[in-house]
Formats: structure tokens, sequence, C-alpha cells
């Protein structure tokens, strides 16, 4: 791994700091609702980039839950949390905020120790932390470690959010292996809890296929036997990998892919997705898809006897993106340098708007109220949710470079807040809610990042029980 040398992080730093503060004065001078436009000739596109990353990692960095240095599952920057959880931590969230703060170092916003420093505190805390044959749960109460519900019966181990954050702490461990002695403790403790991840458990006694959920209070109750395709094949991937834990290949053949039925050809708007989406095999699932599970794992050249990922997830992105550039529902905002549909926050009262419950119009303004749904083609709602074509930037560069551009400045202030873009916005209802989820603000700054230099696949992808795996699993990788 090439580290930068400390010259080019000062500079790189500088940069972005000379950009915040041109933005912070722009912003800062105008009242609420006005846009940066006039910033338009004055930051380039790679100080762009700096600034979106720089902004968003802060998330992960100053906005970490203050004991356990997870990432927090939301913030509201009204202070407004109904549902009291200000204090609740993410494991997936927190897993891809682990590789959004190796983007720190790398960009010079954080030294390689004070990265360190926080990793040891992340690590400690997990350590000790509430765990299920290995696995996390979906949130943690991040000043106490025990389990925090998600649902009445979702109150044990989540392997799918555990995969995310597993996925992150691998790129970790890679990032410090070589490093000193301190470092190399904080290795060995990462690979440990790697191994005590129980994946084989998870087969619900040898089932041919992971099931997402068990709880110790009420067993197998959810009963979601996870099959392709959707955000979870880094979770296959890693049980495959696992040097103390593994499944059988035929858990990922005859599940995941079940038995070959996950293959299609199915084109729409000249791109062909070729992996079976569950909600929508035409047009697509929501844009996360395309982001959790690759954050780490490198698409690039990377195939099996079901598809060509990379050529997938273009597909599954420019789809999206034609479906909204198309606008077949005449929403306001929507068009080329406006799209990207995925699960956020969403406007209270679209969905039943959308599906005919109610014929009442929702007319939120701009209310900091919200809802949650699965935007994508065949669910859409007039909600864009800027991680959605962001975290797309490897796979259509020159598309979604003038989206960055177009929330920045034409939108500004109505999006753009202290850790980058807000989680989504409607133009359509005028609503713009000062709000984040951890889950999408963290893909922003690491696919960003993969696409500048390729950080976090090059780092996820070096790991020997990874490449094992695939190798198990008869993948194939030609770059």
């Amino acid at each position: 791994m090439k580290m930068m040398n400390k010259g080019i992080n000062i500079l790189k730093l500088t940069v972005v700091f000379v950009a915040f503060f041109m933005a912070a004065c722009n912003t800062g001078s105008k009242k609420s609702g006005e846009t940066t436009k006039t910033d338009a000739n004055t930051i380039s596109d790679d100080s762009l980039l700096n600034l979106v990353q720089y902004r968003t990692f802060q998330y992960f960095w100053d906005g970490a839950e203050p004991n356990s240095g997870m990432a927090s599952e939301r913030f509201h920057v009204d202070g407004d949390y109904p549902q009291n959880d200000k204090h609740i931590v993410t494991i997936g969230g927190s897993g891809f905020g682990l590789m959004a703060i190796l983007v720190g170092v790398e960009r010079g916003f954080i030294s390689r120790e004070e990265a360190y420093q926080r990793f040891q505190k992340i690590v400690g805390f997990l350590e000790t932390a509430d765990r299920f044959h290995g696995a996390w749960p979906h949130w943690l109460d991040g000043e106490t470690g025990k389990v925090k519900p998600f649902s009445k019966y979702d109150d044990g181990g989540d392997l799918v959010e555990t995969a995310f954050l597993v996925q992150g702490l691998l790129a970790v461990k890679q990032y410090f292996k070589d490093g000193n002695e301190a470092e190399r403790h904080l290795v060995g403790k990462i690979d440990r809890l790697w191994r005590e991840v129980e994946w084989d458990w998870y087969t619900k006694g040898g089932e041919n296929i992971l099931y997402w959920h068990w709880s110790p209070n009420h067993g197998w109750k959810m009963d979601f036997a996870v099959t392709g395709y959707n955000e979870c094949m880094i979770m296959y991937i890693l049980a495959a990998s696992s040097p103390t834990h593994p499944v059988d290949p035929d858990v990922y053949h005859k599940g995941w892919a079940m038995n070959g039925d996950i293959v299609v050809e199915n084109t729409t708007f000249g791109h062909t997705l070729t992996l079976k989406h569950h909600v929508d095999p035409q047009k697509g699932g929501p844009l996360f898809w395309a982001h959790y599970s690759w954050l780490g794992l490198d698409p690039r050249g990377l195939s099996d006897r079901y598809a060509n990922y990379w050529d997938n997830n273009v597909a599954h992105t420019l789809i999206n993106r034609q479906h909204c550039v198309n606008n077949p529902n005449n929403y306001k905002g929507y068009g080329e340098n406006c799209w990207g549909l995925t699960s956020s926050y969403t406007v209270p009262g679209a969905a039943a708007y959308v599906r005919g419950q109610t014929n009442e119009k929702p007319s939120p303004g701009n209310s900091d109220q919200t809802d949650y749904a699965g935007h994508r083609p065949s669910f859409d709602l007039g909600v864009i949710a800027p991680t959605a074509a962001l975290s797309s930037m490897p796979y259509a560069p020159d598309k979604v470079m003038p989206v960055i551009r177009h929330f920045y400045e034409d939108l500004g202030d109505k999006i753009w807040g202290p850790y980058g873009f807000y989680d989504a916005f409607s133009e359509e209802y005028e609503w713009y809610p000062r709000r984040y989820l951890a889950i999408d603000q963290g893909p922003i700054p690491v696919m960003i990042e993969n696409y500048r230099t390729g950080l976090l696949w090059d780092l996820f992808m070096q790991d020997e029980d990874v490449q094992k795996g695939l190798e198990k699993l008869d993948f194939e990788i030609n770059k």
C-alpha cells in the first residue's frame, strides 16, 4: 500500500480547507434557502470532490457517538429525535464509517495516529458489546454496548449488518498490518473479531442458505432466508472466506444464487441487468444495492458463473438514472443533473398518496418530518437521495459529476449541511429535511475514493482470507 507523503497530505488538506472556507463564506452570508451559485467559477472538480469527501467524513469523525466512537444511526440538525435514539449506533453504518476514516487519513483530513486511536476505541467497544454467535445486532446502545432491538423479534444477531461491519474491519486490518507494534496489536484484535463470527451458525442447522437474523429470545422467528440479488452479496463472500466458521460453496450457489435462477437478461433503456433484482427484475432495486457490498469488494473485472459484476452495477446505475431523466411522473427537479433513487428518508404520506391509499397530496413544505422508503424506479415517490448518484461515481463519473455540481451550486444550502448533503429531498413537495443517516453518508466518501484511487477496493481485496473465499466460489478477476 503506497502511503501519501506528509507534504502531499498537507497540500491536499490545504486545498480542502480553502474550498471549505470559501463555501462557508458564501453560504454563511446568504439567507436560508439561497444557494452557492457564486461558487461555480471558484472551485475545481477535484476541490469539490475533496470538499464533499471532507464534509461527509466528518459525520463519522466529529459526529461519532462519543463513548463508542461508532457511527450514530442518525443525526438531526434540529436536535429532534422522536425515538430518543441519538445515542444509538449502527453496525453496518459503522463499517462504512471505518472505511471513511481511512479515506480521511489518505486525504490528509486526520493523521494516521488519530485514526489509530479512534479505531482502538471502536474495536474495544465491539469486543465487549453484545454479540450473538459472533454476530452483532443491527443497533447497539453506544453508551452501554447492549442491543437495541430493531423490531419486535429482531433483538439478536444481524448477519447482514455484521458483514458490512466486517468489510470495514478487514480494510482497517490491511491498512495497519505492516505498521508499528501498537498498530499490529490492533490488527490482531480485529482478526480475532473476524474469526469469532459464526457464519455457519446462520445456516440454521446446515441448510444451503444463510439467514439474516437469530435471536436468543425468539430463535429463528424472523425466518429471513437471504437470496440474491440485493445488497447482501458481501455476506455470502465473507461467509465463504471465514478461516474458522466457513460455509460450503453450495450455500452460495444453491442459496444466494438460487440454483442459478439469479440469472436473467432484462434490457431497459438500452442497459441490461443480468441478475434478478427481487423487487423489480426489469429496472432494478434501490441504488444502494450497487454500493453496500461493493465498498470493499472490487467489481472491476469480477465475474463468476452468474454475472460480470461491474457490467451489472453499471447497468443498474444507468437504468436508475434514465428513469429519472425520462421522469414519467413529471416530478419537479428531475433530470440529467438531478437523479438517484435509493432507500432513504422520505416525504411523510408520499407512499400512501402514490399507492392511491389517499387522495390528499402531501404538503410538508420545509418540514423536518420524515418517513422512510425504498425508492426505486418502480416505486418513485419524487424523492432524490444524494447518496444514490454520488456513491455511483465509479460506475458513471461523467454522469455523476454534474449532479454534484448541481446539488452544491444550484440547490446549495437547501440540501448542504455540516456533514455534506442531507439524506434526501424533494423539489416536488418543497421538502428539505436537515437530517442524515449513517448508512447513506458512509458510501459517499468511500465510493468517491474508489473512483479516484481504488483505495478501499485495493485494501479489501488484498486480504488473503477474502482471496481464498473468492477462489473457493470460482470467481474470476480480470482487470
